[in-house]
């Protein structure tokens, strides 16, 4: 009897240890989408027309297809590794047909070769470990080897396809991280390197020395031109605001004509992921719902360049497996709505999960939506990247995406030529003024500055009148990544990062407060609240009383370049009123590390302020600075992207997957 007793206690007590535990759910994948699109038409093995496509994805990896050109059938073949997700860089060679990748994050070099398809997609090795993670360029010398440019280190490979050797000539420069090169049909190898100062680098493969010819360009200058290309005569031009020229071994000659650039990603210049050439047959394929339709890739336009063929649209059977997913919001309907990662994609569904669809695009950038707000009407903004693109969304109307005045989602473009990332978004209600009259409803954004500046801008929009503002440098190099409206003290508070555009190192040497009046559209204090050393603002929520917890730290690729000082992620608790801090504490560090998007990390939940960590959901408990953790995800699980609460449900994202979190 007493053992069972024991028995029956101890049972007990396991119920009631399970039902104190949070329960996590799965509640699907949203998006299926892909990533860095490209047609690679060619001859096949037999010497007819062939056309492969090579796509990236999250779960499963960037795969290849050989594509049959009668029914659209294709033939998959996946990344050796998960790790390979973005085919950042593909060729096909010309000459042999087999078609290469340059894998992200790994750096790897794979190879499909429609000759030898029972190998599939092979991978050929690292092509300069940790200096090349991600693949830039490639191109083919006459002797049919292959050129190979990387960041994060401006790097210069060689591969010799016959023996699968790579020759590594390391950095091409000592401030740029990007090199796209291009090898001409004499032999003369070149390369620009982007972004901070862009230039023309030539390299002498005999002896592998390397020098800059031409002008040094500033992406600040929008007067300043530098266009590299192979032309069709298979030689190297460079069009210049100082002039025109073709690159001749080590230097460079001037010409007063320039050829047309040979078709396909033969242009350093070009970013478009379409290989316009014509096939064996005459037939060109190109994207009929790609970066200028839907942006699904499911269908193939077939053209020929003899007039009496008719076109036809191919529908292609390929399976993907799901997309990351960057940002998730509650709209004023109660629906979930959230935004993919690289293609950009929203997805909606109830908070149940039923009724999950993916909606498409929902802007012209077909980046990723950085931020997403609702205005009072229920009408919902996206910011989008790249360009920092707004797009305004009406629930209650059905989905039509356009640019067009019908468009919903609605694209309306930037807000300025500098932002490229909106990574803070805030809505500030209509405001009346002593004189009677009444600012309008706006969106608030801060933005980081484009690639190879320093400077981000705070902007804001009249969803109306489509009115905006916009500023620069609310301290020089810096930028605005978190806003939060203060509605007791009518302001704004911005928090500022040292963060450059992509390709940059940080200028700045600490990150900063600022209160805006967003009636008169201008800063009313700029500082750190008496913190010292103070980090990148890159979270805030509000803590009740008028006061706010701010999240101290620095975005991932920020602190990878400051290392050990980088310091600590911190809390502080503040008080805008009297612009001080009340308290200061660091994260523990067995919470692990922040994710990627760190400008989300905190947000208000039940009964106080949350945050997560990679690793942990935390409570902030209220008045302090102390944490105490909710969740621990088990090994190998982790948290990515935090949404909203509702009720005692927490919605997040991990990679490609959406799910809740309920407490207790």
């Amino acid at each position: 009897m007493k053992l069972l007793c024991v028995l029956a206690a101890l049972c007990m007590s396991l119920a009631t240890s399970l039902a104190s535990e949070p329960v996590v759910r799965e509640l699907g994948v949203p998006v299926k989408a892909v990533n860095w699109v490209r047609l690679h038409p060619g001859r096949g093995p037999d010497g007819k027309a062939s056309l492969l496509g090579s796509m990236g994805q999250n779960n499963g990896g960037l795969f290849v297809l050989d594509i049959d050109l009668a029914t659209g059938h294709c033939r998959q073949f996946n990344a050796p590794s998960a790790k390979q997700q973005y085919p950042t860089v593909s060729f096909r060679s010309p000459h042999t047909g087999a078609l290469y990748i340059g894998a992200h994050a790994d750096g790897h070099l794979l190879r499909y070769d429609p000759a030898h398809a029972e190998r599939g997609l092979e991978d050929l090795g690292a092509i300069d470990g940790d200096h090349a993670t991600f693949p830039t360029g490639i191109t083919e010398a006459p002797d049919g080897t292959l050129w190979i440019g990387g960041y994060p280190d401006c790097t210069l490979t060689h591969f010799d396809p016959a023996t699968r050797v790579f020759t590594r000539f390391g950095m091409m420069d000592d401030t740029d991280k990007y090199l796209y090169p291009i090898c001409g049909a004499d032999g003369t190898i070149a390369a620009v390197s982007k972004v901070v100062h862009p230039h023309l680098i030539v390299f002498d493969p005999k002896t592998g020395s390397h020098k800059t010819v031409g002008p040094v360009t500033s992406p600040e200058d929008k007067a300043q031109r530098l266009l590299f290309f192979k032309g069709l005569d298979g030689l190297l031009y460079l069009d210049t605001h100082i002039g025109k020229f073709r690159v001749c071994g080590q230097d460079l000659e001037p010409v007063t004509y320039l050829p047309q650039a040979m078709p396909g990603i033969q242009a350093t210049y070009k970013h478009s992921y379409q290989e316009v050439l014509p096939m064996p047959d005459g037939v060109i394929a190109m994207w009929d719902d790609g970066d200028d339709g839907a942006g699904t890739f499911r269908t193939v336009r077939l053209t020929s360049t003899n007039p009496t063929v008719a076109p036809r649209l191919l529908p292609l059977d390929w399976q993907g497996g799901g997309s990351n997913l960057f940002v998730l919001h509650r709209g004023h309907d109660g629906n979930i709505y959230g935004s993919s990662f690289l293609p950009e994609h929203i997805f909606r569904c109830a908070p149940d999960g039923s009724g999950m669809i993916n909606l498409g695009r929902c802007s012209l950038m077909l980046g990723e939506a950085y931020t997403i707000g609702s205005f009072s009407d229920g009408t919902m903004a996206f910011g989008s990247y790249p360009h920092a693109n707004i797009s305004l969304y009406d629930p209650r109307r059905p989905w039509h995406f356009s640019a067009d005045v019908d468009g919903n989602p609605r694209d309306i473009g930037r807000l300025d030529d500098v932002g490229i990332r909106p990574v803070g978004m805030a809505i500030v209600p209509a405001l009346a003024q002593p004189d009677g009259t009444t600012v309008p409803e706006r969106l608030w954004v801060g933005s980081l500055p484009d690639y190879g500046t320093w400077g981000g801008t705070l902007a804001w929009l009249d969803p109306k009148t489509l009115k905006f503002a916009s500023h620069r440098n609310l301290i020089p190099e810096t930028a605005p990544v978190s806003l939060l409206w203060l509605p007791a003290m009518k302001q704004l508070l911005i928090g500022l990062s040292i963060d450059g555009g992509t390709g940059t190192k940080p200028k700045a040497s600490h990150g900063a407060f600022v209160l805006w009046d967003p009636i008169n559209d201008r800063p009313l204090y700029t500082g750190d609240f008496g913190l010292a050393n103070l980090a990148d603002v890159v979270a805030l929520a509000p803590a009740g009383d008028g006061r706010v917890y701010a999240l101290l730290g620095h975005t991932r690729w920020t602190a990878e370049q400051l290392g050990a000082e980088a310091g600590p992620t911190r809390l502080a608790l503040i008080d805008p009123a009297a612009h001080k801090v009340l308290a200061v504490a660091p994260l523990p560090p067995e919470f692990g590390r922040m994710p990627e998007q760190i400008q989300f990390c905190i947000f208000p939940g039940p009964n106080g302020v949350y945050g997560i960590t990679e690793r942990t959901l935390y409570r902030i408990k209220p008045g302090t600075c102390d944490v105490e953790a909710v969740w621990r995800a088990p090994a190998g699980d982790q948290l990515d992207t935090p949404g909203p609460w509702i009720g005692k449900t927490f919605y997040f994202a991990t990679g490609w997957r959406l799910r809740t979190l309920t407490l207790p």
